[in-house]
């Protein structure tokens, strides 16, 4: 029996036991289930399924995966079929196949697919019944009633010079697309001189006032970039703007004169609402609004925001006067620098107006054999305001790839649960709807979110926007797919190849923008999000009528399948480990080294606060009990029996639900949905506590500026705040260290 032993030659590097995966025929039927020996660290079994299922009539009831470096040779009463690793490689390549990705990107791309429209409702039937073509074992859909903005084509949004004589309007600016505006944005008018605000970053905002021009009061022409238009808008009340317009400017792209470039008479799409869901029934599900109160999000702007072009910007820019910006604020427009205002008055009128839009998500599911009660999700944004090649035709065809592949009667160990959201172009509207619904179910059940949204807006770069959780895994994944743009190179050999940090290099906080988000932030479910970009300059046509399949080949250099193809092979390597390994393959230690980077920016405040007669030390002892925690945890699984399945699965629910131990459960979700300490938004977070000790040393003005968390103006540092915060966070700290201890009679801490 030693001799067969299989380990793959890459999984190796994963696991300190040596392992052998046999695929079981189960008696009278077509199904084969997997049967393993020692470590499950292997991703071969989906594999093995997909290359031997009806194919190998020479095998007889076993399958047995080993590597290319085994001396191995099967006994005479063996009835074994042997594979190995090479082969079921090049099978997995060939099921991934660039060409059906390339059609399916191109074909998608064509297909008109705003949320709420005709195009849409379509589609979705047409991805249903692609979903029920390959016989999993569940297929469905759900309809949400939500709440989103759109313009009126009667009455367009307008922008004009004040005229002369007070109170008139002069001479208006032709906003040349109609249909591109900002959901969510306020209605009416504003009117004001106007400002040049960089990106309209908090940070752009404090060094506007610092140099005398005072935003209050005032449209502020911003750039777009480095935040969302959520962000920039939000900043920018705030501040007390009228209004904010938002432009792309050259300098934000690529300056190569052969790489494709944004006309400048195209404006950017983007939502301004701060953010996910339907704004409309904040902390609720939309399944039928008429049983909520009318209320809505805190994140909903009280002033009107506009995207414009680049032609309309450098007409605005030719017109202010004032101190003349920073250089590196100085953009590629005008052939004289850029000036920060004020300049002339402008009057901006919008106009949008809310429907009530039904959206359908659609749902396909393989259901697990020894864990089918908890799911390892993937999913994808379906909807586009343009042809959205980029935005969601690269992941709608990445996800139905990934649901061909197993085929019928595969079975893994935890259920797989592939979604086509819809809604996502309005804030991810249609996932956060769905957490909203089954939150109390999701947390107990959702093991992992892998989101396909923006996977390819170029080449030359990687990165993950993901939990703590999960950067050990997606490190090892990186080492088993190669480069998709340099020959015999692993991508984990392409990241480090200017940078030996490969986590600085590629690993990214998840953006609110990101649907990845509202699972973590909101659910506490971990999650991911994979994209190739371009070196240093954005896509330039992501969120415009030019995002098409054509341009994104392009700017490609007609790599577009290929790269397509290695994050469906990321994202497949992602979904097998998670959904059969007997653990799980969450680095639950992560978090430890999360706070103790957190605890050093606070350090430096020690001595303030001791001042004060305050301290630091309830947060230093619960950080120092989760890391006790998890280190007697990781002592417990390594010492103990993988054949024990009630032991597995007691520490898998452990593992799997440290990320729902750090949303605080001492805050509303209604009236704070996003509760994680770390990456939510509130006075909860650890982020918010920061930037309350940093007013020890300002100036005690308290300005909004000053703080992304909403200080409250007015008012410097306060004592009962702090101490407020520092119960929440530090108690939300220290129950996740007692939850991950296990049951109560095994914590140990003296607290």
């Amino acid at each position: 029996m030693d001799r067969l032993w299989g380990l793959l030659q890459r999984t190796q590097r994963l696991s300190p036991r040596p392992s052998q995966t046999i695929y079981k025929r189960v008696e009278g039927t077509q199904q084969w289930h997997l049967r393993t020996l020692g470590s499950n660290r292997t991703k071969a079994f989906l594999l093995g399924y997909v290359a031997f299922r009806g194919s190998c009539q020479a095998c007889g009831d076993d399958v047995l995966v080993v590597s290319e470096d085994m001396n191995y040779e099967p006994g005479p009463d063996s009835h074994q079929g042997t594979l190995y690793w090479s082969d079921l490689q090049a099978m997995f390549l060939r099921l991934l196949g660039e060409g059906r990705l390339e059609d399916s990107i191109r074909q998608t791309s064509l297909r008109k697919r705003m949320a709420g429209s005709a195009g849409m409702a379509a589609l979705a039937q047409d991805i249903r019944e692609a979903l029920s073509s390959q016989k999993l074992d569940h297929v469905w859909m759900d309809t949400h009633y939500v709440g989103l903005q759109f313009p009126d084509p009667a009455h367009p949004n307008t922008l004009h010079w004040i005229g002369a004589a007070a109170g008139t309007l002069g001479e208006p600016l032709p906003l040349e697309d109609h249909d591109v505006y900002c959901p969510y944005s306020a209605t009416g008018n504003a009117t004001g001189e106007l400002v040049y605000a960089h990106y309209g970053r908090p940070e752009d905002l404090q060094d506007l006032r610092a140099r005398g021009v005072e935003p209050a009061g005032r449209l502020l022409l911003v750039r777009l970039g480095e935040i969302s238009f959520a962000q920039k808008v939000a900043s920018a009340q705030d501040f007390g703007a009228q209004g904010v317009l938002i432009y792309p400017d050259p300098a934000d792209f690529s300056q190569d004169p052969h790489k494709l470039g944004l006309s400048s008479h195209r404006a950017v799409y983007g939502h301004v609402h701060l953010g996910t869901g339907d704004p409309y029934t904040p902390g609720f599900p939309s399944f039928n609004q008429t049983q909520f109160p009318p209320v809505q999000s805190s994140g909903l702007p009280n002033i009107p925001a506009q995207p414009i072009s680049a032609d309309i910007a450098s007409l605005l820019l030719r017109k202010l006067q004032g101190p003349v910006a920073p250089q590196k604020w100085q953009g590629r427009l005008l052939g004289s620098p850029y000036h920060l205002g004020p300049g002339p008055g402008l009057h901006l009128r919008v106009n949008n107006h809310r429907v009530s839009t039904p959206i359908s998500n659609i749902f396909g599911c393989i259901e697990g054999r020894s864990e089918p009660d908890h799911y390892v999700v993937i999913g994808a944004q379906r909807d586009a305001w343009g042809p959205g090649a980029a935005k969601s035709a690269v992941g709608t065809a990445i996800l139905l790839e990934l649901v061909s592949g197993p085929g019928p009667g595969f079975q893994p160990r935890r259920s797989l649960l592939f979604i086509s959201w819809d809604g996502g172009d309005f804030g991810s509207v249609g996932s956060t709807e769905w957490l909203e619904g089954y939150l109390s179910v999701l947390h107990l059940k959702a093991v992992v979110y892998v989101s396909l949204d923006n996977a390819v807006l170029g080449d030359d770069k990687f990165n993950a926007k993901t939990s703590p959780l999960l950067i050990s895994l997606i490190e090892n994944i990186l080492k088993q797919v190669d480069s998709p743009n340099r020959s015999g190179q692993t991508l984990y050999e392409q990241v480090v190849f200017n940078n030996h940090s490969w986590d600085a290099e590629v690993i990214r906080p998840l953006p609110m923008d990101s649907s990845a988000y509202s699972f973590t932030a909101f659910a506490g479910v971990p999650a991911v999000e994979f994209s190739f970009t371009e070196d240093g300059q954005a896509y330039p046509f992501l969120h415009t009528k030019d995002d098409t399949y054509e341009n994104l080949h392009r700017v490609l250099r007609g790599r577009l399948p290929a790269v397509a193809q290695a994050v469906a092979q990321l994202a497949g390597q992602l979904l097998i480990r998670l959904s059969h390994d007997h653990l799980l393959p969450l680095d639950f230690g992560r978090y430890g080294d999360v706070v103790l980077r957190h605890i050093g920016s606070l350090n430096e405040f020690s001595g303030d606060l001791k001042a004060r007669g305050l301290t630091l030390q309830w947060v230093y002892s619960a950080r120092g009990d989760y890391i006790r925690a998890a280190e007697k945890l990781r002592k417990e699984i390594y010492s103990s029996e993988e054949s024990d399945e009630r032991l597995m699965r007691m520490y898998n629910v452990r593992i799997m639900r440290v990320e729902f131990y750090f949303l605080s459960q001492y805050v509303s979700p209604a009236d704070s949905p996003f509760r994680h300490i770390f990456l939510g938004r509130g006075d909860h977070t650890l982020g918010a506590l920061l930037d309350h000790v940093r007013l020890l040393r300002s100036d005690g003005s308290g300005d909004p500026g000053a703080s992304p968390s909403q200080v409250t103006p007015g008012l410097g540092f306060q004592e009962s705040r702090f101490r407020r915060q520092l119960a929440l966070l530090t108690w939300t700290l220290q129950g996740a260290a007692n939850a991950l201890s296990g049951d109560v009679w095994n914590i140990d801490n003296n607290f």
